[in-house]
């Protein structure tokens, strides 16, 4: 039965280790014009000072007695709630002054609304590439999607009490922060409740990724699972991450490096040399950032180990017009984060940097015909139609990325875009093959476990047989 309004809102945080981000989430919760949610932080194995940060700011705290993954942390949370609706926020989350206020008046314009999420706003906290990239694309999917929901998002969703607790809230079999959210959405939709998704309720994200925790994300706690969850439930809505353009793009990716690697095959193995360089140049600014953040002397190692491995292959391929551009780009890349810490040289490095990529592009296309590799081989062209149709298709994505970030930041991350699809690919594949290869074991075990037929229970002496 829909609740009377006003509605009582109870906000439950899960948080592990989360002493800093976590002071910025309550700080911006008591900062908010609703002071009379209820907050909950269930402190989930914390070895750090979690639950003191908790206190400090007077939320109601709840401990689990290990750590025992997100889902169990926001079950526990949302049973203790006094609240009729349950706000689950992530430990790195701020809200906005008017979060509260308008997830309150969304339930009590609709009482029919059962579930609402929001998304990330624009402004990450992080300013490094990688955090921004990654923001970026979840805000412009959730703010591309359908204004009704297929799924729920617990970094900041929002549940009639009531319906949680009906429907026995977020699968424990998660030990870590997974697919949780989505598989209970999953549930929510399937049993006809209504979930919105507010284009306008936009909180601020704190966590700093890193390449290597955007791919583990990515691929282990996101796509595996959730590729096993689609062919459990045998539904695909074309929604989110999901749509069909995304589909396609990923189709495309696999066809590109098909095509490239037998191109490659027939013409000696080394066309890519000018496009893997091209692409190097793309990641500069990545590259540049992890610098000047974090291990400066092994960024630069790196890059420069995989730009000597290229013009290794240049030398080899007589394509000499590529190695003195491989040879200054690490120089190039790190100047601004070794010598302007105050960033006065910002612009005139951005432009210096496009100059250099087109410049790049340019000499490394002439140095492809001048090998003629690109006048033999009709399959590059098939594989610069892709490149084309991957860019339409992603179109509407770049020009947000571009008009949000500028060109160059758009250029650096379109081969995070390519690698993108190519590992939601990969995590497809694994997870069709987890799935069914479960699906084969738990058949033959069926098949091989012997038939127990049940001994008759005979009745205890003083009951009366009739």
């Amino acid at each position: 039965m829909p609740l009377s309004s006003p509605v009582s809102i109870s906000v439950v945080i899960p948080a592990c280790n989360a002493e800093e981000h976590l002071r910025h989430c309550l700080k911006a919760l008591r900062e908010s014009n609703d002071i009379s949610a209820e907050i909950i932080v269930v402190d989930d194995g914390s070895k750090d000072g979690t639950s003191a940060v908790a206190e400090l700011f007077g939320a109601r705290l709840l401990h689990t007695e290990r750590r025992m993954g997100p889902a169990f942390a926001r079950n526990l949370g949302a049973r203790q709630a006094v609240g009729d609706i349950v706000l689950f926020l992530d430990a790195d989350v701020c809200v906005r002054h008017e979060t509260l206020t308008r997830i309150r008046d969304d339930f009590e314009r609709d009482p029919q609304l059962d579930a609402l999420i929001g998304s990330y706003d624009t402004e990450p906290s992080s300013p490094d590439f990688v955090s921004q990239y990654r923001n970026l694309m979840h805000s412009y999917v959730h703010q591309t999607g359908s204004e009704r929901a297929s799924t729920f998002w617990s970094g900041c969703g929002a549940i009639r009490r009531e319906v949680f607790l009906k429907h026995s809230g977020f699968s424990e079999s998660y030990g870590r922060p997974a697919i949780e959210d989505i598989e209970l959405g999953y549930r929510l939709i399937r049993a006809n409740h209504k979930i919105l998704l507010d284009h306008d309720l936009l909180v601020k994200h704190l966590k700093r990724w890193t390449f290597w925790s955007l791919l583990k994300t990515d691929i282990l706690d996101r796509g595996i699972p959730w590729t096993e969850l689609i062919l459990r439930d045998g539904t695909m809505p074309n929604d989110l991450n999901l749509q069909l353009s995304q589909r396609v793009s990923v189709a495309l990716v696999f066809t590109l490096i098909a095509l490239a690697g037998t191109t490659a095959i027939l013409s000696g193995a080394y066309l890519l040399v000018p496009f893997l360089f091209v692409v190097f140049l793309m990641l500069a600014r990545w590259w540049g950032e992890v610098g000047s953040y974090r291990r400066p002397r092994r960024a630069l190692a790196m890059l420069t180990g995989m730009l000597a491995a290229v013009a290794a292959v240049a030398y080899w391929q007589h394509m000499y017009v590529l190695i003195p551009f491989l040879a200054v780009t690490p120089v190039f890349l790190l100047i601004r984060h070794r010598y302007d810490q105050r960033g006065k040289l910002k612009k005139w490095h951005r432009m210096l940097g496009m100059s250099f990529i087109v410049i790049s592009m340019m000499v490394a296309t002439v140095a492809g015909l001048a090998n003629k590799y690109l006048a033999y081989h009709h399959l590059m062209l098939l594989c610069f139609i892709i490149l084309l149709a991957l860019g339409l298709l992603n179109s509407q994505f770049y020009l947000f990325l571009a008009g949000k970030r500028g060109i160059s930041f758009m250029l650096a991350a379109i081969p995070f875009h390519l690698l993108y699809h190519f590992y939601s690919g990969v995590s497809f594949i694994i997870g069709f093959v987890n799935h069914y290869w479960a699906a084969t074991m738990d058949r033959s075990k069926s098949v091989s476990a012997p038939v127990v037929v049940p001994e008759m229970q005979h009745p205890a002496p003083t009951e009366k047989l009739s």
